[in-house]
């Protein structure tokens, strides 16, 4: 597989479209805002089109060699994985959230985190 700049050029495109509309499906956004949704996409295209060539059903359109709909739904899989890695949760939202002014009990302080 031989990629031109042409071919590249495309590519990112495609990616910046495919990566959007995976976070707008997904509901979830990567870390790095337009650029890490450019760098989902093309991750999602390497992996369909350069690694496992990899194309769902027959009737997917294609744009210079890239099958979209496949690449959609890989870049909605790779940011459903990107989010679960990167925005794990260590503590609850109940035991840090102390609202002032009430007659609640402030939580205590933990030394082991």
């Amino acid at each position: 597989m031989t990629i031109t700049f042409t071919t590249l050029l495309v590519w990112l495109i495609i990616s910046a479209l495919v990566g959007i509309i995976a976070e707008l499906i997904a509901g979830r956004r990567g870390p790095g805002g337009i650029l890490g949704a450019i760098l989902l996409g093309f991750l999602a295209i390497l992996l369909v089109v350069g690694v496992f060539h990899l194309q769902l059903f027959d009737g997917d359109p294609r744009v210079a060699g890239v099958p979209l709909i496949t690449s959609t739904l890989v870049a909605v899989l790779l940011a459903f994985l990107w989010s679960a890695f990167a925005y794990h949760r260590v503590r609850p939202y109940a035991s840090r959230y102390y609202r002032r002014g009430t007659y609640a009990r402030r939580p205590r302080r933990r030394w082991f985190r």
